[in-house]
């Protein structure tokens, strides 16, 4: 597995990932499965002055568990390891929904 990339992440990083599972891999918690359900690049003003252009991910995870927002490492079989904030964005019968926004 690659270590993690120092760089920023950016929206074309994801969006041919879109369906692809990651990983949570925290210490002394079992793996939890998230899938990315969306990608989706958001306009510019949501953004910073002269930053990388801002976007939002959504992953699904099938676990009843909620984790709670914060700074989670995530690994994905081609990207490696990365960390990311997830926030919990709501629970129904497909299971819990996260969102990342990068801006």
């Amino acid at each position: 597995m690659p270590e993690t990339s120092e760089r920023s992440l950016v929206f074309e990083d994801f969006a041919d990932k879109v369906g692809d599972v990651f990983a949570i891999a925290e210490p002394g918690l079992p793996a939890i499965l998230l899938t990315l359900s969306e990608a989706q690049a958001l306009p510019a003003r949501y953004g910073l002055p002269n930053a990388r252009p801002p976007f939002s991910l959504m992953f699904l995870g099938k676990d009843p568990r909620v984790l709670p927002q914060k700074l989670y490492r995530l690994e994905h079989r081609e990207m490696g390891v990365m960390i990311i904030f997830l926030v919990p964005v709501g629970k129904d019968t497909l299971g819990v929904t996260y969102q990342a926004t990068f801006n």
